[in-house]
């Protein structure tokens, strides 16, 4: 709607804006709803092969024990031939040392 001047109104331009808002909050709600759908279908295919292949735990990397599965693993492992020794597997750069407690 124009004004006399030729102007357009300025609520016009809010509802045009409220309305580009909202339909973008639902392409996205759909979009995730698309997307979380698909997520279930993948879990539910990874739980099968899980059970399949009997696999028990996490495993970061198969470089050394030590990265394996740090659930598992003794602390000092990783500083068993040295305490100031290099780290010579990249994935060993995720843990650090242990903290041991002063008596």
């Amino acid at each position: 709607m124009h004004l006399a001047g030729g102007t357009r109104r300025p609520s016009l331009r809010y509802f045009a804006l409220i309305t580009a808002i909202f339909s973008a909050v639902v392409v996205l709600y759909i979009s995730q709803t698309r997307m979380m759908t698909a997520a279930r279908g993948r879990e539910a295919g990874m739980r099968e092969l899980v059970r399949i292949l009997q696999l028990t735990d996490l495993c970061i990397s198969t470089e050394a024990r030590y990265t394996r599965n740090p659930a598992v693993t003794e602390l000092t492992v990783a500083f068993q031939d040295h305490p100031d020794s290099l780290e010579h597997f990249p994935s060993g750069s995720f843990w650090t040392p242990p903290i041991m407690e002063k008596k």
